[in-house]
């Protein structure tokens, strides 16, 4: 009975323990190993992933930050975030940026303020240094992103309403170009994407995401990534949330909601679709050079492009602020396929997707069929 007695007090204590890092230095269990690490963050009270933050867009911080007139692109995850923040910039330089001097890497031209860029960062700690850390090539990063050329800044984010302050009455009038892909062929890309971090990244992260090379995809179980998509996953926010999120904000006047596969089936007259929003006047020889741009095929001779600094970075040992890359160098544009999910997985796990799609849109039958088609709404 007494060894009863003391077991029971060491699983109490233990379980104080983990309760009182999770509320006061949960960066801690980032030391652990993979998934031990990810399942104390969860299970006390943090959500996933765990370096993204909602912070910036509060109603009450984001016009101490914003401008009128910028972009917040927030597309959905692995739906053509970064080709669309390469494209918006290319239409805000009229496609002059031909070397892309001003474009030295996705993070630093476009920023990310979803992104805690070390363990113990608050978006109130990052913002401060946004304009005043000086990179490697000695300039400071402000002269980048909060470039007085530019008629507008563009910003990253994978967030939706109400997380964005979309209809935020007063303030700065800020535009939001959001953009969502057929599911499946999400699902597709964060199989490939989870393994795609680097292992600094990862090493940082408590081992998140787990690098889960060699899958099968021909099995009839779905893999971790996509079991990690589905309604009853840690991740299921990121595209079901996302979609029924944005729907109710479709019409409004400062949101441009795109289907990826519509702009891959007719890029130029989307980056006309896109400049207008922005409000940017562009010729036909203006329009014919930033679609050329704007494309993978481009975007693919660029692969140091798309690699993600993380400039902020304040764990040393950990991670090289000057050198290290949060995704291995081109895996960030990919082929971009339409259509690759449904070839890609076994039938079951296509069925299994698919009854998830009912079972989240199926009330929206117009909802339903633009999430997995696109098309006009």
């Amino acid at each position: 009975m007494a060894i009863i007695k003391n077991v029971g007090k060491a699983v109490l204590g233990l379980a104080v323990l983990i309760g009182s890092i999770g509320k006061f230095a949960p960066h801690l269990f980032f030391d652990l190993p993979f998934p031990l690490s990810v399942i104390l963050w969860v299970t006390t009270g943090h959500s996933m992933p765990m370096y993204f933050t909602p912070d910036a867009w509060k109603e009450d911080e984001i016009d101490s930050w914003m401008k009128d007139g910028d972009l917040v692109v927030a597309t959905g995850v692995k739906s053509g975030t970064t080709f669309m923040l390469y494209c918006t910039h290319q239409i805000r330089t009229k496609g002059t940026d031909l070397d892309d001097e001003l474009f030295p890497d996705v993070s630093l031209a476009t920023p990310w303020p979803d992104l805690m860029q070390s363990r113990t960062s608050t978006w109130a700690e990052q913002k401060d240094r946004y304009n005043d850390t000086v990179l490697s090539d000695g300039r400071h990063w402000g002269e980048y992103w909060n470039n007085p050329a530019f008629p507008f800044r563009i910003f990253k984010s994978h967030y939706a309403p109400p997380e964005l302050p979309v209809r935020k009455k007063g303030g700065k009038k800020i535009k939001y170009l959001a953009m969502a892909r057929n599911g499946i062929d999400v699902a597709a890309s964060m199989t490939n994407f989870y393994s795609a971090h680097t292992d600094e990244f990862r090493k940082l992260w408590g081992g998140f995401p787990p690098n889960i090379p060699g899958e099968d995809h021909a099995a009839d179980e779905p893999p971790a990534a996509v079991k990690d998509m589905l309604p009853t996953g840690p991740m299921a926010e990121v595209y079901f949330g996302y979609v029924k999120k944005w729907w109710e904000y479709r019409n409004d006047p400062n949101v441009l909601l795109m289907h990826y596969t519509d702009v891959r089936k007719d890029l130029k007259g989307h980056v006309s679709k896109i400049a207008k929003f922005l409000d940017v006047d562009l010729n036909e020889n203006e329009l014919d050079i930033v679609t050329k741009r704007c494309s993978i095929e481009h975007m693919k001779t660029l692969p140091d492009k798309f690699g993600y600094k993380m400039p902020l970075n304040r764990d040393k040992g950990l991670w090289d602020a000057e050198k290290d890359i949060i995704v291995k160098t081109g895996a960030m544009v990919n082929t971009g396929q339409v259509g690759k999910g449904k070839a890609k997985f076994h039938p079951k796990v296509v069925e299994q997707w698919k009854q998830a799609e009912e079972d989240m849109f199926g009330h929206n039958p117009e909802m339903l069929n633009w999430a997995r088609n696109g098309g006009k709404y």
